[in-house]
């Protein structure tokens, strides 16, 4: 009898188990390092693009530069400037602003290279905006060019951020690499 009760004992208190949350899982996004080549409009600008990414030429005013695997495109839509610069630049800075419902900020980074004939601003837009960043470069006289990075997922700000990050890089060098023909 006693051998009945020690041994019930022990299977009731060995069956006992602590009951332990998962750890969360987080998503690793590798993204490959960076290596940049020359792409060539035919006639208005030029500028160094990650080989990660593919450029496609819609026509001589509009071109994608698409990452297929982030899901993610960063539209570039050029414009002559023809006594019309007010209205691109109002359309250039009402842009971004168009997300604002969904954005936490948008700050704003001025770019000025007075040797390359290269001024503009990028906009950042945070939070769960469904463009992460609107641009615009202009050399004041005779060329405009806007661009904007749409990702082809939902605009989860949280989860997109790693890719958000990575393009940020991409941009800059975009940017500090354009040159007008």
């Amino acid at each position: 009898m006693n051998r009945i009760i020690v041994l019930s004992l022990i299977f009731f208190l060995s069956c006992t188990s602590d009951l332990q949350p998962k750890p969360l899982g987080y998503l690793r996004l590798d993204y490959p390092e960076a290596h940049y080549q020359s792409f060539e409009n035919y006639s208005q600008f030029s500028f160094e693009y990650n080989r990660f990414a593919e450029v496609s030429l819609l026509n001589s005013f509009n071109s994608q530069v698409v990452y297929p695997e982030m899901k993610a495109t960063l539209y570039l839509n050029y414009n002559s400037v023809q006594n019309n610069l007010d209205s691109l630049l109002n359309d250039a800075y009402k842009l971004p602003y168009k997300h604002i419902s969904k954005a936490v900020s948008i700050p704003e980074k001025v770019f000025v290279n007075p040797n390359k004939k290269v001024f503009g601003t990028l906009f950042s837009v945070e939070g769960n905006a469904a463009s992460q960043f609107q641009f615009f470069l202009t050399d004041s006289t005779r060329h405009f060019l806007v661009g904007s990075v749409y990702f082809y997922a939902r605009p989860n700000y949280d989860s997109i951020l790693p890719a958000v990050k990575y393009l940020e890089k991409d941009i800059f060098h975009l940017v500090e690499s354009f040159q007008w023909k």
